[in-house]
């Protein structure tokens, strides 16, 4: 019980976050990636503070001998570049440029403009259904 509401507050601060940073607003995250344009800087910020967060709160978290609700710490251990990464950069990179949301606030828009973002997000899923079927009938 403790374990689901702590997740279920983190989720919330972290959609709070995107929200006040203004990454829920494709117009702001459009002028972000447009670099040879009008070109708005201010989303770096919020990047920046997301990444100085979480390399506080790792450092932090890492000195313990497991997380608060886990046996064991399970990051990821590959360190290799391959067409896996790069193709699914690539696909990322063109979904969040084309539709000017990524993953997280694409969710987070669903709670408050959910008409605007729904179709995106039932994209979303699809495309990420439809890879694992792909990669599982290649390697199946």
């Amino acid at each position: 019980m403790v374990r689901s509401l702590t997740i279920i507050l983190v989720g919330a601060l972290f959609g709070a976050g995107l929200a006040v940073g203004g990454m829920l607003n494709p117009a702001k995250v459009a002028g972000f990636l447009d670099i040879f344009g009008v070109w708005d800087p201010s989303l770096a910020f919020v990047m920046g503070g997301g990444v100085v967060a979480n390399l506080v709160g790792m450092r932090f978290l890492q000195r313990g001998r497991a997380p608060l609700f886990a046996s064991s710490f399970r990051l990821p251990d590959a360190t290799g570049i391959d067409r896996h990464l790069v193709g699914g950069a690539v696909l990322f990179g063109i979904g969040w440029g084309l539709g000017g949301l990524c993953p997280g606030p694409a969710i987070s828009s669903l709670v408050l403009v959910p008409g605007d973002v729904a179709l995106f997000v039932v994209m979303m899923l699809t495309g990420l259904f439809g890879g694992r079927v792909f990669k599982a009938r290649r390697t199946g």
